[in-house]
This record gives structure tokens, sequence and C-alpha cells, in this order.
């Protein structure tokens, strides 16, 4: 009974910590710097027995609605996140078939079940956005899209989208 009281324990601080930070109604998290910071970073402590990472269903896939590989965009960039065959739902929560995007900037996918860490080129969103703008350097810069499961676990290549964008002065 003392574990299960630990684990849950565990699991509520989870779920409080990943979803703290300002409240945005609008879905929309801004951020920017020389590269860009993430102003949804989460101090997520991870329960003693994390569940095991649930499979993604077949055909799922993530996408950026609004960018093309190659195009030419200006600051501040605005990214618009999509999902099929999943649902988002926020940190913390491990219900089948969902999970929460992360914008890595200028780096490939994670590998399957490694968390994401959270830095400056990795950012979360953990309160369900599906919409962000981050100011970028003028030049080339490779956006990748990952999903990731309520514990910020990557579900891999298979749920990753990237594209290269240019950004003008």
């Amino acid at each position: 009974m003392r574990t299960l009281s630990f684990v849950t324990a565990a699991i509520f601080f989870t779920l409080m910590s990943c979803n703290t930070g300002s409240d945005n109604s609008t879905g929309t998290d801004t951020a920017s710097a020389a590269v860009a910071t993430d102003t949804m970073h989460h101090d997520m402590p991870m329960p003693a027995e994390p569940a095991a990472m649930q499979p993604a269903p077949a055909g799922a896939k993530v996408f950026f609605k609004n960018l093309k590989d190659g195009q030419s965009v200006s600051n501040p960039v605005k990214i618009e996140m999509g999902i099929e065959g999943m649902a988002i739902d926020t940190a913390g929560s491990m219900a089948a078939g969902t999970g929460h995007h992360h914008l890595l900037i200028d780096l490939d996918s994670i590998p399957e079940g490694t968390v994401v860490p959270k830095d400056s080129t990795h950012l979360h969103f953990g309160k369900g956005q599906a919409e962000t703008t981050v100011t970028l350097t003028p030049g080339k810069h490779k956006l990748t899209l990952q999903l990731g499961d309520g514990l910020h676990r990557s579900y891999g290549a298979r749920l990753t989208s990237s594209v290269t964008v240019d950004v003008k002065k």
C-alpha cells in the first residue's frame, strides 16, 4: 500500500509540475531568444516506477500544418503542429493513443522511449498546445516535430516530422 501511495503522489506532482506556467487559453506558446527559448520547460519528476510506454497506433503521424521544407520565413516564425491517428493530451496523461508535441531546433528525432531533454533547442508543449512562435537567427534551421507520451518519452522517428526553413533578416 505504501508503494501505491508513493506512485500516486509522484503522478500527482508530475501532473502539477508539467502544467505550471502562465495560463494560455489560446493554446499558443511564444518562444524567442538568440536561437529560441521555450517558456514551457517543465521540472517533471519521474515516478519511481513509470508506466510502460503505450505503442503508437499504426498510421499515426505528426506534421507541420503551415511550413513546407525549404520555405523562406521571417521572425517570429509561426509553427502550427498537426497530428493524425492519435490525440493530443497534456503532459502527465498516460491515456493510450495520446501524447504531446515537442519542437526540436536544429536536431534530429529522439530515439523511441528516450525522455526528450529540456533546453533551448528542445521545446515542450505539455499543456497540449498545437501552435507556437519562435524567433530564430537568420539562416537555415531544421525544425523537427517530435511526439512524446505523458512522461515526455519520445515515440521515436515514426512520430516525427522535419522541415528546413530559411529565416530571412
